[in-house]
């Protein structure tokens, strides 16, 4: 059964928001992001004396009255950045749950939202095996965003493992210190995901990692015999997939790998700066975004 999240009311309900990026990010001029730079808007930001080859015309002639020194006029400097969000399309996020994919899809969306809403420049890049796929090229504005939006809303998450490694460092529109990479995925894989995210650290981007689980896999209720089949598995054969017997011991020793696996991004990501949010599908969408998205700093 099809679940979406997209409409208009979901939209509206972004708009009085936006993305909350690092002031030291270089980006593009024309944009709504304030940065540590001075630059040419109206607002006033302080002052500093005049160097030789500053350009006279800023020179504030009221305080050359006052102190006999020449002073300029310094101004806030605005930004346009570049926002990547990388979605993962593995069978793991929707094959076995639409709501998930439709969570994720929803995540994504909002957070694509936000980014033309601030005049910056969007991409989205599907994750599938080994490659990204970006089919929408360049998005800015919010008119290139919503022609967007319906082929979004249709896709089908049940792709093979990922390669994260790959599927990033080969992205070909990867800035450097020109905005923020998100990647929405629930990190079930044996793919090196670690190394993507230190290869987006490494061209300075703003990383942020949003993990999408469902209830079922944090908290599973399985009892007695079972026969568990992986989602990206290759058939029947698979020797991922199995007959077990499923005891307290089993689940209580699920419950632990699955706190050390969280903690272990947790961790890894605090060293590095990254930004990190785990969320559950029996949430609602709107308590994540206007709750731990603006707790968590990612939106005001």
């Amino acid at each position: 059964m099809k679940v979406s999240y997209l409409n208009d009311a979901f939209f509206s309900r972004l708009e009085a928001m936006s993305l909350n990026l690092k002031s030291n990010l270089a980006g593009y001029f024309g944009g709504k992001h304030l940065v540590k730079t001075y630059g040419q808007t109206v607002e006033f930001a302080d002052f500093r004396e005049y160097q030789l080859g500053d350009d006279i015309r800023r020179i504030d002639w009221n305080l050359f009255s006052r102190f006999e020194k020449y002073f300029l006029r310094l101004f806030t400097d605005e930004r346009q950045m570049q926002v990547q969000i990388f979605l993962d399309c593995s069978a793991s996020m929707g094959r076995e749950d639409p709501k998930k994919g439709a969570y994720a899809v929803a995540a994504a969306a909002a957070l694509g939202f936000l980014a033309v809403q601030s005049m910056d420049k969007l991409s989205f890049n599907f994750m599938r095996g080994s490659v990204s796929e970006n089919p929408f090229g360049t998005i800015v504005g919010k008119n290139a965003f919503f022609r967007s939006v319906g082929v979004i809303d249709e896709l089908t998450l049940d792709g093979e493992e990922l390669d994260f490694e790959k599927c990033i460092t080969g992205c070909s529109d990867t800035g450097e210190n020109n905005g923020l990479s998100v990647i929405v995925s629930d990190f079930f894989t044996k793919s090196d995901w670690k190394k993507a995210v230190d290869f987006l650290c490494y061209k300075k981007r703003q990383v942020l990692l949003l993990q999408i689980m469902t209830p079922d896999e944090l908290d599973p209720k399985y009892d007695g015999r079972m026969h568990l089949f992986d989602s990206e598995s290759h058939g029947t054969e698979d020797p991922r997939n199995m007959k077990l017997r499923i005891t307290r011991g089993m689940l209580d020793a699920y419950q632990q790998a699955l706190r050390d696996f969280r903690e272990d991004i947790r961790s890894f990501c605090a060293k590095r700066g990254v930004g990190y949010l785990s969320v559950s599908t029996d949430q609602p969408i709107e308590r994540v975004l206007f709750g731990e998205f603006l707790k968590r700093g990612i939106m005001s």
